[in-house]
């Protein structure tokens, strides 16, 4: 009952933040991959096994038509 007062109108804005963070976190944690040192690379190691899972929806999202070259291949 709370969470249809409170916070169903808010809920699309919540989305969108949640997206707009997610997609600095996708970008911070693949730079390397678009020539940008990146120098939390080594304990990025652990994360990249189920960040890979959601690479291509993240590039797609923010506007790159393909993957960036090097690294490993998306589309």
């Amino acid at each position: 009952m709370y969470e249809g007062l409170y916070i169903a109108p808010y809920r699309a804005t919540i989305h969108r933040e949640y997206l707009r963070q997610h997609d600095a976190f996708m970008l911070m944690g693949f730079s390397d991959l678009l020539g940008v040192p990146n120098p939390v690379q080594f304990y990025m190691l652990e994360l990249y096994p189920s960040l890979i899972e959601e690479f291509h929806e993240w590039h797609v999202r923010v506007g790159m038509e393909r993957g960036p070259e090097g690294g490993f291949r998306c589309c």
